[in-house]
């Protein structure tokens, strides 16, 4: 459902108001979160370590509180087609080294009394714990700066996990987690403070339980919505963008020759990687070499692993012409994928412009290359030639030699930079 088909978002700050706007609106919003943190008495070291010791939990009701205000209005927001969760920074997961460095961070916060957020707020007030917790921090980036390339390196990149989130834990729609974790959250707030009561901390105000019950009732409410409203499917965002995308294949800018596709495999500035998109027996029986078989169905698991491509990246999807291939295209730029191609009368095409002999005493033989078939019919997506045996990436025309064609073609490429929000 397309509930807001003209919003603006996400909004690029840096490339509307310059650098100078893009620090302005940082330290704005820093400034705030300072500010927010100060007056719920987060630069007290002594508060901050009161959690540790079960009699005061504000930091954790707070926090956590935030974090399920931000889960709920992020996944709403993408589900009313405000946002692209695609294109949000979320911080890999590795799993090892992040329990080590969580148990590393809570002794240090207990020890401490500070996180690297509120200690900065701590210096920004003149305490002077925090300070010198400061100064513990750039001595601890320093030395671990020092130290990852020999001692920790293998450990720092151990069991990763890429972008990997609850809902793929689980295999449940993201609404059904969202509210399991607000309900969940709902319950664990009030057994902490039945503990603060317990360890001598402040008892709950029953003057305060009222509006405790609100929030509670509408930050259920808003998972409630999130389930109903759900998430946008590929088709959902394709049509969002499709006025300012269809014209691109209308008019074949995307479309790229089969020696401007070979010119990029050869070129080792560009990470070239081909998604072929046929079936399998059609795969088996010739494919450009190095070329990945994936499904269409497939493409939107696998549009986690290929947004962390670095950005000269250049995404090629081909099918025996162009049908299925342009289907794919589709679906990758409706997920946010950057510099995705179609090869110009896919795989068909390709054998057409790179008709290879092989050379005397070659292990494929003159009876083992394809025949173009003469009735073939034009725009099925059908594969137009005949392959004797079902070789794969063994013939010659899998990886021809650049050197040996002279193609001229319209250069249609223009590898564009990753355009990701948010930041961890």
């Amino acid at each position: 459902m397309e509930f807001f088909p003209d919003f603006p978002g996400p909004f690029p700050i840096s490339a509307m108001y310059g650098n100078i706007g893009l620090y302005l609106v940082a330290g704005i919003i820093g400034f705030g979160f300072g500010y927010v943190l100060e007056m719920a008495g987060f630069g007290n070291s002594r508060k901050l370590a009161a959690q540790f010791y079960l009699y005061d939990m504000t930091v954790f009701k707070v926090m956590f509180t935030a974090i399920l205000v931000a889960m709920v209005l992020i996944f709403a927001a993408a589900g009313l087609g405000l946002v692209d969760y695609n294109r949000l920074y979320v911080n890999p997961t590795y799993l090892w080294p992040g329990v080590v460095g969580g148990l590393i961070m809570g002794v240090g916060f207990i020890v401490g009394g500070f996180c690297p957020g509120t200690s900065t707020v701590g210096v920004a007030t003149l305490k002077v714990d925090a300070m010198f917790f400061v100064m513990g921090l750039f001595a601890g980036i320093f030395a671990f700066g020092e130290t990852i390339d020999g001692l920790l390196s293998d450990f720092w990149n151990s069991s990763y996990m890429g972008r990997f989130t609850l809902p793929e834990l689980f295999h449940a729609p993201t609404g059904v987690v969202v509210l399991v974790i607000i309900a969940a959250a709902l319950v664990m707030f009030w057994v902490v403070e039945q503990v603060e009561g317990m360890m001598g901390g402040e008892k709950p105000n029953p003057a305060h339980a009222r509006y405790k019950l609100i929030g509670a009732g509408a930050l259920i409410a808003a998972a409630v919505a999130v389930l109903l409203i759900g998430q946008p499917t590929s088709a959902d965002k394709w049509q969002r963008i499709a006025a300012e995308k269809q014209p691109l294949l209308d008019n074949r800018q995307v479309q790229i020759h089969p020696a401007e596709l070979l010119d990029y495999i050869e070129n080792d500035q560009v990470d070239v990687v081909m998604l072929d998109v046929r079936n399998e027996s059609d795969y088996n029986l010739f494919h450009i070499q190095d070329a990945q078989r994936v499904s269409i169905d497939e493409l939107t698991q696998l549009v986690k692993t290929l947004l962390e491509k670095p950005a000269n990246t250049l995404f090629v999807v081909m099918s025996n012409d162009e049908e299925n291939a342009t289907e794919a295209w589709k679906v990758l730029v409706a997920e946010s994928l950057a510099n995705v191609y179609i090869l110009d009368g896919g795989i068909n095409n390709w054998l057409t412009t790179f008709d290879i002999e092989p050379d005397i005493g070659s292990p494929v033989a003159v009876a083992m290359l394809p025949t173009l078939l003469p009735n073939a019919p034009p725009g099925d997506d059908l594969l137009r030639y005949d392959f004797p045996a079902a070789l794969g990436s063994q013939y010659p025309a899998a990886a021809p030699d650049p050197h040996e064609f002279e193609i001229e073609y319209i250069p249609k490429v223009e590898l564009q930079v990753k355009q990701v929000t948010g930041g961890g």
